[in-house]
């Protein structure tokens, strides 16, 4: 393209052009005919111009000039002939056009021609003065003076002639001077064209590529931009030449025989020149921009390339990484299940971003296909691409693969186990009684032989096959747990060895007969396991001894022969216990470093993004600057777990019977949970606000979380409960061991942390409350019931207008104070869901008493003040839960009747006045008894707590003796007084009396000797019959049928009695509550009632009592 330029531009570059001189042309005093002499020489005309004197110098050089370079070179090279027509004028005008041409004709000169005057004075003059004057003239070529223009055809031919010269040849002077002016034009423009082209072209080629992908956009973009507008330039010059090119050919186009003089050939010629030229620079442009496109293209190509490798990359790096971190060995099958979903689930964005990658990798092959100019940087970015996604995809199979085994041994290990433990169950749940038989015995034995059957399915059979099948994904703690499995395996085979051992030897010694004859007393021996009745069991007559002793276990007797089996079998129900202790043991320590990693995932997860810049964009505004009311203390609670609570617990992995002593030293600490659960209604209502925002929905997905947030909000709440929940497990298989007690103070411990904050829950939630609850002293009890009032002034008893409609009431029972409220309806949901409580009245329990038992309802029981001027008459929803409001109310009252002694230290003769409506009075022996009787009963009571106060526990009667007799049928009006004496309607209680019984009927509770609920009995050791039939309640509970004998053996710590049913043969655990209404009025030797028991101590059956509960402000010094 510069070749062709460069031939443009050398062009004539004359500076004389049409345009400029056209006023000097169109006077037309000389002119280019377009004729040609015979040798080709031009031909220029000077025609008649009379006024050609006046032209000036300047004018006549320019046209000179002009019309002598308008003929090609090789024309003007042979010299002009000039034809200078003077006929009208006279010898001066030829002689003044003579000299200036001499004196300034521009070119060469090869022949002048002159048309003489026509006069004939001024032809004889020019004759004569032309041959005087000749050498003036001082021209080197010939001057031929003609005396008419038939002499002139002598030298040029008529035909390059115009017709005022005698020719054929047409001549147009405008339209000569308009097409020259064209052609100029044109050819200015192409020139200007080819400078432009030149000049982009050098921009082109000197442009830099950018190494970004906008800035090469722009660039691209603007490049083709200016590329269009040199097109549009060429559109318009090639436009204009084709004009040009039609108006020369005209009249060739009107007549094909007309015949172009030799000037219109030559501007024809130029015109195609000039055009053809045109065209060879369009084309030459067009490759040099093909050229320069496609490189700025490939150079987008690259940048794009570069940049979506960058950020495969950082792709590949994060999959690669996360790919890494993922543990190919959980600590359970649980966890690799978690473990393997979560890979699963991630294995569609790791085999997205592979897809990603290998496409990637296959566009720079094509780049390189294509040519590309930067090969040396796309191929080595392919093949890294290749290998790095090979790499990733090698270790997700791999990943994988060690995923799958390690679910495969845990899922194996998880059904060895749950087969040892169902092995252990079956052990333990086997009764050894019913086995003492040669049936029993076989068929103990059958069932272990068809549980055994199973055994090749679900046994660890060979240690080094599963190091050799699993090594790959078996590090020190999975081969621990394997190992443990497989002594746990051992363990139990080894008992299950022992049980058939002693079922064989059962089974084999009762293959001879026996006959049958009467036990005597010197072929029975004491059980290893003594129990609090075995005594009185030996002593009872022989005829209460049947065949149903032979199946009593540890407390009964057996004959000597069987004392090893029976040893044999506790050794076995220790083993069962200890592997159930530590089953419950694995499960607290399993679920303890679950719920770890569940709280630094939340907090990693989400409160920590909280704080990050790169989220803060998609945190609503409600959410901003709210981490601590979301998450509480969660942080806390964690940094407790994770360093401390969790480390310890650890330690008792060996000794799980001890654990509850983490637990106790630990409890101070537990209660962080409270302020968790205190802040969990605004957390909620501040969830339910933003749930769903786009941050939390992104947190979830970078988590991978199935759940919301907020079901790991409650993560906390559910744990606190968990404990409570392992505790009774572990309680339960820890009885006999050296730990119970600590087990059973942590989990009393735990449940008062359940119990503070369910009520503090409804505690926070009151309305109305003019004062201030903390000064009320600790909330003990709180729940809802159906409350009438009464109230008495002066002789009128009034009763309110809603008497028989009872009022819905919410009471909360505090040290200092009883609170009625309203509850309100319930807005919202989830903790928004909470009630309210209206504020209605208050009761200092300083001025309160209470009577146990109202008319007409076992479930109602009165509260009063003020000498009974203010009853509220309370329903219970059971009767449980009255006893339960009743007891806590009398020790409320009792810690109040303890203060005032310990303030006041008054005598007991000081106390003249007692319950209001009572008429008989007590003597100072009688209330120093009582004084006696309420300590010892102090001494022995057992508090219990609940964290749902409307579920609680019935009461266990524990009396050790009645004052009056079953059958006495007089209702009792209200309950003792707190102070521990009673005020007795018709005869009051001698001394003997009162000090045969200590003032009172129950020794644990000196408060609590309501006939109706207890029926004066008193629980003993002894054989009784079942009135009625009872279903167990629980799983070692026993289920006995009216009309059976049963035997009570021994009383645990928890208000059951052991007993055992000598008509099934069986035995087990039976609340005392349930045995006193089972066993009814049933005799027993060692049972005290009231009409067998001794005399002494019994009330006359004509005295009825009336027992009520008095308030400290009804009690005058």
């Amino acid at each position: 393209m510069n070749d062709r330029t460069d031939e443009i531009m050398q062009l004539d570059n004359s500076p004389l052009y049409a345009a400029d001189i056209a006023h000097d042309l169109k006077k037309q005093f000389a002119f280019l005919s377009g004729g040609r002499g015979d040798n080709g020489s031009p031909i220029i005309v000077f025609p008649e111009f009379p006024a050609f004197g006046e032209i000036t110098d300047g004018e006549f050089h320019n046209v000179l000039t002009y019309l002598t370079s308008v003929p090609s070179l090789s024309s003007t090279g042979v010299g002009f002939i000039l034809v200078i027509d003077r006929r009208q004028d006279r010898w001066a005008a030829v002689k003044g056009t003579l000299l200036r041409i001499a004196g300034s004709f521009p070119g060469n000169l090869q022949l002048v021609l002159v048309l003489r005057p026509n006069t004939l004075l001024q032809r004889a003059l020019s004759d004569i003065l032309f041959k005087f004057n000749k050498d003036e003239f001082k021209m080197k070529v010939p001057v031929i003076m003609l005396s008419s223009v038939t002499e002139l055809h002598s030298y040029i031919d008529r035909s390059q002639l115009t017709r005022e010269l005698g020719g054929t040849q047409e001549y147009c002077h405008d339209k000569w001077i308009s097409h020259r002016t064209a052609i100029e034009g044109f050819a200015l423009m192409v020139k200007k064209t080819a400078q432009t082209l030149q000049l982009f072209g050098t921009e082109l080629a000197e442009t830099e590529l950018p190494n970004e992908i906008q800035a090469t956009s722009i660039l691209l973009s603007t490049h083709t931009e200016k590329k269009d507008k040199m097109k549009e330039d060429l559109q318009v010059a090639l436009g204009q030449g084709s004009r040009i090119l039609e108006s020369i050919n005209e009249p060739l186009a009107r007549n094909p025989d007309h015949n172009m003089n030799q000037d219109e050939l030559e501007n024809l010629a130029t015109v195609q020149r000039l055009l053809s030229q045109l065209d060879e620079t369009e084309r030459a442009f067009d490759e040099f921009w093909v050229r320069h496109k496609t490189k700025l293209e490939q150079c987008l190509q690259l940048r794009h390339f570069e940049h979506n490798y960058r950020e495969v990359r950082t792709l590949l790096d994060q999959v690669s990484d996360k790919l890494a971190a993922y543990s190919e060995v959980g600590v359970s099958h649980v966890h690799d299940e978690h473990n393997f979903c979560e890979l699963s689930s991630y294995e569609e964005k790791i085999c997205e971003v592979l897809s990603t990658a290998l496409a990637l990798s296959r566009e720079g092959d094509e780049l390189i296909q294509n040519s590309h100019y930067a090969e040396d940087s796309i191929q080595p970015k392919c093949s890294e691409l290749r290998t790095f996604s090979e790499n990733v995809s090698f270790c997700l199979k791999t990943k994988k693969g060690h995923l799958q085994k390690a679910l495969e041994l845990h899922q194996y290990l998880q059904r060895v186990s749950k087969w040892v433990d169902d092995g252990i169950y079956l052990l333990a749940s086997q009764p050894v009684d019913k086995c003492q038989s040669h049936e029993g015995a076989e068929l103990a034995l059958q069932e272990l032989e068809r549980y055994l059957d199973n055994a090749s399915q679900n046994q660890l059979t060979d240690l080094s096959t599963i190091w050799r099948e699993y090594d790959e994904v078996l590090n020190q703690q999975f081969r621990d747990q394997v190992e443990k499995v497989f002594q746990k395996q051992t363990s139990m085979q080894e008992m299950f060895d022992k049980r058939r051992i002693s079922l064989k030897k059962l089974a084999a010694k009762q293959t001879r007969p026996v006959q049958p004859v009467a036990p005597r007393p010197e072929a029975f021996i004491k059980s290893p396991i003594s129990s609090p009745a075995h005594k009185a069991q030996q002593e009872k007559n022989s005829s209460d001894t049947d065949s149903g002793t032979n199946c009593e276990k540890g407390n009964g007797q057996l004959p000597n022969g069987d004392s090893g089996s029976r040893h044999v079998s506790l050794s076995e129900e220790e083993e069962n216990l200890a592997v159930l202790r530590r089953h419950v043991m694995n499960e607290l320590l399993d679920t303890e470093r679950a719920y770890v990693e569940e709280l630094l995932c939340v907090l990693q997860g989400y409160a920590a993004e909280m704080d990050n810049p790169a989220m803060s964009h998609i945190i609503p505004a409600a959410l901003q600057n709210k981490k601590e009311v979301l998450f509480g203390n969660m942080p806390e609670i964690y940094h407790f777990h994770k360093r401390t609570f969790l480390r310890e617990l650890e330690q008792y992995t060996d000794c799980p019977e001890l654990v509850g002593r983490c637990f106790l030293e630990r409890m101070t600490d537990l209660q962080i949970y409270e302020k968790y659960c205190h802040n969990k209604p605004r957390s909620e209502s501040l969830w339910r606000q933003c749930s769903d925002c786009a941050f939390f929905q992104e947190c979830q997905k970078k988590l991978e979380h199935k759940l919301g947030l907020d079901s790991y909000l409650l993560k906390p709440v559910q744990r606190i409960t968990k404990y409570q929940l392992l505790l009774k497990e572990m309680l339960k298989y820890s009885k006999s061991c050296e730990g119970a007690d600590d087990l059973q103070e942590a989990l009393t411990s735990i449940l008062g942390i359940l119990k503070a904050v369910n009520d503090s829950m409804h505690l926070i939630a009151i309305t109305g409350y003019e004062g201030n609850l903390s000064e009320l002293g600790k909330l003990l009890m709180q729940g809802s019931f159906s409350v009438w009032t009464e109230h008495k002034k002066g002789h009128a008893k009034v009763k309110d207008l809603a008497r028989f409609k009872p009022m819905q009431r919410h009471l909360f029972l505090h040290e200092k104070a009883l609170l009625f409220c309203k509850r309100r309806e319930e807005n919202g949901e989830g903790y928004e869901k909470a009630p309210s409580y209206s504020f209605k009245q208050s009761l200092s329990m300083s001025a309160v008493g209470i009577t146990e038992n109202a008319k007409g309802d076992n479930k109602k029981f009165e509260i009063w003040s003020n000498s009974r001027e203010e009853v509220y008459i309370v329903q219970a929803p059971s009767t449980d839960v009255k006893t339960t409001w009743v007891n806590e109310i009398r020790k409320v009252l009792t810690t109040q009747l303890e203060a005032c002694r310990a303030s006041k230290q008054r005598a007991p003769d000081q106390i003249s006045q007692f319950t209001p409506g009572s008429s008989g009075t007590v003597s100072h022996s009688s209330f120093r008894t009582g004084q006696r009787s309420f300590k010892k009963a102090e001494e022995k009571k057992v508090e219990s707590c609940s964290l749902d106060v409307n579920s609680t526990s019935s009461t266990k009667p524990q009396n050790k003796g009645s004052p009056t007799s079953p059958d006495h049928k007089s209702k009792r009006q209200s309950d003792p007084t707190p102070f521990g004496f009673r005020g007795w309607n018709k005869t009051s209680l001698s001394m003997d009396a009162s000090e045969e019984h200590d003032g009172y009927s129950s020794a644990e509770d000196p408060l609590n000797s309501d006939q109706e609920e207890d029926g004066g009995k008193k629980l003993t050791a002894g054989k009784y019959t079942v009135m009625s039939d009872f279903d167990k309640g629980g799983a070692v509970e026993l289920s006995v049928k009216g009309g059976d004998i049963v035997q009570l053996v021994k009383e645990g710590d928890d208000g059951q009695w052991f007993v055992r049913n000598l008509s099934s043969c069986k035995e087990g655990w039976i609340a005392a509550n349930n045995l006193i209404t089972l066993i009814g009025k049933s005799k027993s030797c060692q049972s005290l009632t009231s009409s067998e028991g001794s005399g002494s101590g019994n009330l006359s059956t004509s005295s009825s009592c009336s027992e009520t509960y008095t308030s400290f402000s009804d009690i005058k010094p």
